[in-house]
């Protein structure tokens, strides 16, 4: 019987908060390698950052060719903890999977990637006022905004809950 020497994925498990080291040293070490990463909002100290982190934390996915690849360097390369078996050798992962992932992060919607920004048109939803037209003016901690609002035929300063606002399509 003729070995699989067909290229194949494989899970690496990197050193906490390491994978993007391990990415970078088995890349150079001539590996092709794969983490995937998604890219999201968060506030800090009160301000709106774009932030980029691993889809999966301590895990990074590298394509091997079992029987012709030579693995011992993985094991010893920084940033790298051990590939993931399961009994005795490391279990292959579907090409379907990556495939999936791969597609899934590409329709990832940038909706929340929009930062808002003084004078920008908003809608709000939820609450007492849903789908009703705002003007962002700031953020108001971490959880709040303060938006402008026509009420009684004056604009007022009304604070709402981040979760309750969205950009206007």
């Amino acid at each position: 019987m003729q070995a699989d020497t067909r290229s194949r994925w494989f899970l690496i498990q990197s050193k906490p908060r390491q994978g993007a080291r391990a990415q970078q040293h088995l890349n150079h070490q001539g590996y092709q390698t794969y983490l995937p990463q998604i890219t999201h909002q968060t506030l800090r100290k009160g301000r709106r950052e774009i932030v980029t982190e691993p889809l999966f934390p301590g895990y990074l996915f590298i394509r091997l060719r079992p029987g012709t690849d030579n693995w011992h360097p993985i094991r010893s390369t920084r940033g790298v903890l051990r590939l993931v078996s399961f009994s005795t050798s490391p279990t292959p992962v579907a090409d379907s999977i990556i495939d999936s992932i791969r597609q899934r992060l590409a329709e990832q919607p940038d909706t929340d990637l929009h930062l808002f920004r003084p004078g920008q048109p908003l809608r709000l939803q939820g609450g007492g006022f849903d789908d009703v037209e705002a003007i962002f003016e700031r953020f108001d901690g971490e959880q709040r905004v303060m938006v402008l609002m026509n009420l009684m035929n004056r604009r007022q300063r009304v604070r709402v809950p981040l979760s309750h606002v969205a950009c206007m399509a």
